[in-house]
């Protein structure tokens, strides 16, 4: 492994729509006392490999996400087009070689995540790298949305984006992707849990 990672960008996906939450804007509920944003910026923050800036991409309440003390950056394609329009937002104004995405609604993700995102792309030669981690069911499944992305890669977005496609997995799997599973022992079980309603919400809160 390169003794110098290059320098990395964080992005916190907040453009959802929150469909699932009855409509409210999900990175802005509290969880342990304060906004979910804010819990997953300085999760962000305390990473093994550092970050050179943080980003938010959100498409309401602008102003409090931008409370946050990050620039906030709403999607560059319209209606709410998902996961992979917060990626083209971020690979536009990313002025770092890499982009590190998370979303708002998982407050628990590792603190390694990105040493062991980049780690595993250096290694694997790769264009992207992705977490994996233990669903309910035990299976380890890909989390797209947790994924280290070369910044060069938006061209290849913008033309799959431009072309109607919205999957997140038909895009990346148009590219070399590192998977890098989150089942050690060590690894919490619930490090990717994410909250789609309130209940979950609260349940991830006692955990």
């Amino acid at each position: 492994m390169n003794h110098t990672a290059p320098a990395i960008t964080g992005l916190i996906l907040a453009g959802g729509r929150g469909s699932r939450m009855g409509g409210i804007d999900k990175g802005l509920q509290n969880f342990r006392g304060m906004p979910l944003a804010l819990q997953t910026l300085m999760r962000l923050q305390l990473q093994s490999l550092p970050l050179q800036e943080i980003l938010i991409n959100a498409n309401r309440n602008l102003a409090a996400y931008e409370s946050l003390g990050v620039p906030v950056w709403p999607d560059s394609i319209d209606g709410y087009a998902g996961p992979l329009a917060g990626f083209l937002t971020g690979l536009e104004r990313c002025e770092t070689p890499l982009l590190l995405t998370v979303p708002c609604d998982s407050p628990l993700f590792p603190l390694d995540l990105v040493e062991r995102l980049y780690k595993a792309m250096d290694e694997q030669d790769a264009d992207m790298a992705m977490a994996a981690a233990p669903e309910t069911d035990g299976a380890v499944r890909p989390q797209p949305v947790f994924c280290l992305l070369k910044t060069e890669l938006l061209e290849s977005l913008v033309k799959f984006t431009q072309s109607g496609g919205r999957k997140i997995d038909a895009w990346t799997g148009q590219h070399r992707c590192a998977i890098v599973p989150f089942d050690q022992s060590g690894d919490s079980a619930h490090a990717f849990a994410n909250a789609n309603t309130l209940a979950e919400l609260q349940e991830l809160e006692s955990l």
